[in-house]
């Protein structure tokens, strides 16, 4: 007569010692324990005809890599944590997210990427600015800075620069649109100074 023995919760974790009576089974507790990893949304538990021990797992999808100081971690569309990555190679086709309260607004994010598409091949990642705003980061380690409010509407308006004007094979560090009323461009070094020569030239002010 083989002898059954109950499940224990160790550490906050059901374990059984098996071979274990149906009876002895707390099936709401075995579920509860699936539930807890990241990546599982639902999970139903039932014993099969046979003494079978049946899981159906319905798994989340990731839709955004979320950078924290200890790594990346994968985040599906509600924000919910599923789980670390080992670098940004493994899932090269999900968006970036970093920042204070980047996870808790993933689904502006995602309305911004959206907007973004035409400008798909230059974005590396959106950083969130002090829980209030977002920046776009692009390959090049430029920046589109967008107002807190309205800020689909202020990257539209990047998009048609960068379509019509090659805005973003320009010698450019950020694009700034927190204050809509005054879009401002940002050159590097050397392109401001280039800017300047030119000015000057036009003026008749350069040596």
């Amino acid at each position: 007569r083989r002898r059954h023995t109950r499940c224990a919760d160790v550490t906050g974790v059901q374990t059984c010692a098996l071979p274990i009576s149906s009876f002895d089974l707390d099936l709401d507790v075995l579920r509860a324990a699936v539930l807890k990893v990241g990546a599982v949304a639902d999970a139903t538990v039932r014993v099969k005809s046979g003494g079978i021990l049946e899981i159906h797992v319905t798994p989340r999808n990731p839709v955004a890599l979320w950078r924290q100081d200890e790594g990346l971690h994968l985040i599906d569309r509600d924000g919910t944590d599923m789980g670390a990555v080992a670098t940004r190679a493994d899932r090269p086709d999900l968006l970036l997210v970093a920042g204070d309260g980047a996870k808790e607004a993933l689904g502006e994010a995602m309305a911004i990427m959206a907007a973004a598409r035409p400008i798909a091949p230059h974005l590396r990642g959106l950083v969130r600015m002090g829980d209030r705003r977002w920046d776009l980061v692009l390959e090049r380690g430029q920046r589109i800075m967008l107002p807190q409010d309205n800020a689909i509407a202020a990257l539209q308006r990047v998009v048609v620069m960068a379509q019509t004007q090659d805005l973003l094979e320009r010698e450019i560090v950020a694009v700034d649109m927190r204050n809509p009323d005054r879009p401002t461009i940002r050159l590097s070094g050397g392109a401001a100074a280039e800017m300047r020569q030119i000015n000057a030239a036009v003026s008749g002010t350069g040596n």
